[in-house]
């Protein structure tokens, strides 16, 4: 796909922001480009991915979910990275960026707390002060995550505002990067934001689809026919599609969170499907497609999965979407709650409620053959921390 403009994805991304963050981007921008071919910057990153992430993360052939539907399936096995989410990989990247920066202080915003608990990781490996502004709707939701957090030397702030959940938390996180630039580098945590952060999350997320190209090439000695991720903002969709972008007999799938259903009262969306039912608008610093009201105001969005709820998505998922690479799809809480049961008890792994939405797709398309004989999801992370979630709606069996 051809990206024209430096920090544009087509006519979505850009520099929506404040005159006084544009030097700190700008920074940040300059910084990375320095340091991401630097030997000893790449040298360092494989070490810590490897030794202290755990990767390459296993790409693991589900017998008993292939049986059932029909198709060969794969799962990527990011709920076995360190932390139980492939949000490491980011933040790996990110916190040492910010170390050759000289920045001694992160700040970063979290929804289902597995990117604050990896930036809190990171954070505590470094030996830099760490701060994570949360939702105070998710921070009752993912209490576990935040005890984790704490448990590892960071802050939690909670963020009261606005529905208290990821979209709030981000522009707390940004209030406090534009008093505190000198020394604080924000870690955000999605492919979302102002550039360069949508490319710099991409690339250091990317890691994933790299590792699935040559695992699968090595199993099956060929690319799979589809790809299958669960999409908020999008991080992981983004870190294994990408990889596979001009590949185009590979079919890539993004599932947004369908929640109650793909309706809106006047205030809210009953779902956080932006790419597929969303309205092109500027969301956190960038032109992508967006939950919004008549007037351009932010509807507040719903999912069962906190890492999903989310009013907005990556901008270049939205030009991916609009040109007709990705596949945008969806599927409702439900669904995620039946697939998150499902892999359970057929494979012995419990996913996240996120990546349960990867899996819920694959239930409802099997069976029309769109997704061809050998498909890969990517279990983004592990569902320990949405056990109380499930018990809430009741325990199946």
């Amino acid at each position: 796909m051809n990206i024209t403009q430096k920090g544009k994805f087509g006519r979505f991304g850009g520099q929506f922001v404040p005159e006084v963050l544009m030097p700190a981007l700008e920074e940040l921008e300059e910084a990375y480009e320095r340091f991401r071919d630097n030997p000893d910057f790449k040298k360092e990153l494989d070490y810590y991915l490897r030794d202290f992430a755990g990767r390459p993360s296993p790409l693991y052939h589900a017998r008993r979910l292939s049986e059932k539907y029909g198709v060969k399936v794969y799962l990527k096995r990011e709920d076995l990275v360190h932390g139980g989410a492939h949000k490491l990989n980011n933040t790996l990247g990110q916190a040492l960026l910010a170390k050759y920066m000289g920045k001694r202080r992160l700040i970063a915003e979290t929804g289902a707390g597995q990117h604050g608990t990896a930036t809190a990781m990171v954070g505590a490996n470094l030996g830099m002060v760490t701060e994570v502004y949360m939702g105070a709707e998710d921070t009752r939701r993912q209490r576990m995550n935040v005890y984790r957090m704490e448990l590892m030397g960071t802050k939690v702030i909670p963020v009261t505002s606005g529905s208290q959940t990821l979209k709030d938390a981000i522009n707390e996180a940004l209030r406090d990067w534009v008093s505190n630039v000198e020394n604080t580098h924000y870690l955000i945590g999605s492919v979302v934001g102002p550039h360069p952060y949508p490319t710099i999350v991409r690339d250091f997320q990317s890691v994933i689809g790299n590792e699935v190209r040559s695992q699968i090439l090595e199993k099956e000695g060929r690319l799979p026919d589809s790809i299958i991720a669960c999409t908020g903002g999008g991080s992981n969709a983004m870190g294994i599609f990408h990889s596979f972008v001009p590949d185009t007999g590979v079919k890539l799938f993004a599932v947004e969170a369908g929640g109650s259903g793909l309706k809106c009262t006047d205030k809210a969306a009953l779902h956080s499907a932006s790419l597929s039912v969303g309205e092109e608008g500027v969301l956190h610093g960038a032109r992508t497609k967006i939950l919004q009201d008549p007037y351009g105001q932010i509807l507040e969005s719903h999912s069962i999965s906190a890492g999903l709820d989310y009013s907005g998505v990556g901008p270049e998922l939205a030009y991916l979407a609009e040109n007709g690479r990705i596949i945008p799809v969806n599927a409702d809480d439900d669904e995620a709650l039946a697939a998150f049961h499902e892999l359970s008890r057929l494979e012995g792994i419990i996913p996240a409620l996120e990546s349960s939405h990867a899996l819920a797709y694959l239930a409802k398309a099997a069976g029309s053959g769109e997704l061809g004989d050998i498909v890969v999801i990517n279990i983004s992370g592990r569902g320990d921390k949405d056990l109380e979630t499930v018990l809430e709606k009741g325990v199946q069996v």
